[in-house]
């Protein structure tokens, strides 16, 4: 995470004393250990949609690497793994199990919560850096329909493009949604590490099935080191690096939670308008960088 920080700009954003205050991000994944030192007394609510139950613990351990990437404080790490925006705070609804697979199903329930319920725990942005292969037909999947409305809602949703590049039309669902915020990986040069073994170019391409451009920003993703679910574990270490469009996918998330704090009349219409006039170009083809990697200065106007 300093790497990341260094490489999006943010510190230009401590300096303006903008940290993400009161900014909430819905994270529908694999659920959160909310005792971790860099996440704790952070989280509002969670859901477990697997259990029906409100036991939302991360048995997988992406949902809370995630959280720190978005906006874990670096307590355990003397502020060295520090994420985005250290004072939002935290929705999680467990949608993936230990193995981090999940249903359509569980995440379009979640997804219809949060139009119900979001902003009355200050939810502005919603993570989802989980998605499928499916084909879109012509009948819209129920899980792009819950994600469109959760966007005319007024949510920011930030999606994954996926990890399954670098063929045309590789874009998971949903973000192929021409109205979400699509994350790719900006650094998919890198050999990082997935079932079977290391791969690069992984990140999702676009166009989508629709012809729409996708994905819309990148940002770093390989070798991410943020919150360690099984810290608790004898052996194990606060934190540890997981790589994928997963992982670029919360550093949009916490950069916007940055942007919002700062401007918080700001429409998820007119964020997405600034995030594209805001990127640094990285001389890659738009349908692996899209407008370009995040840079939070521009998306400041700092």
């Amino acid at each position: 995470m300093n790497r990341v920080r260094e490489l999006t700009g943010v510190s230009c954003a401590y300096k303006q004393g903008i940290f993400g205050d009161g900014i909430g991000v819905a994270v529908l994944d694999s659920g959160v250990n909310e005792r971790h030192p860099d996440l704790r007394g952070r989280l509002v609510y969670s859901y477990n949609y697997l259990t029906a139950s409100a036991e939302g613990g991360d048995d997988c351990g992406h949902g809370t690497h995630i959280c720190g990437i978005i906006g874990g404080t670096g307590e355990a790490s003397g502020g060295r793994y520090q994420g985005l925006a250290p004072r939002c705070h935290f929705l999680s609804l467990k949608v993936l199990d230990r193995e981090g697979n999940g249903s359509s199903a569980s995440l379009a329930r979640a997804l219809y919560w949060l139009i119900e319920h979001g902003k009355e725990y200050d939810i502005r942005i919603v993570n989802i850096s989980a998605g499928s292969a499916e084909i879109q037909g012509r009948k819209k999947s129920g899980l792009l329909k819950a994600v469109e409305e959760a966007w005319d809602a007024g949510f920011l949703i930030c999606a994954a493009a996926g990890n399954q590049g670098p063929a045309p039309s590789s874009i998971t669902v949903p973000g192929t949604s021409p109205k979400v915020i699509t994350v790719g990986s900006s650094d998919d040069n890198r050999a990082v590490r997935f079932p079977g073994g290391k791969r690069t170019d992984y990140s999702g391409r676009g166009p989508t099935a629709a012809c729409v451009c996708k994905p819309d920003v990148a940002a770093p993703g390989a070798y991410i080191r943020s919150c360690n679910a099984d810290f608790e574990k004898p052996g194990r270490s606060f934190y540890t690096e997981k790589s994928g469009t997963s992982m670029a996918t919360p550093v949009v998330s916490g950069s916007l939670a940055l942007l919002l704090s700062k401007e918080r009349a700001l429409t998820n219409k007119e964020v997405k308008l600034r995030l594209r006039s805001s990127c640094l170009d990285l001389g890659l083809p738009r349908n692996r960088q899209g407008w370009g990697q995040i840079w939070v200065p521009g998306l400041l106007g700092l």
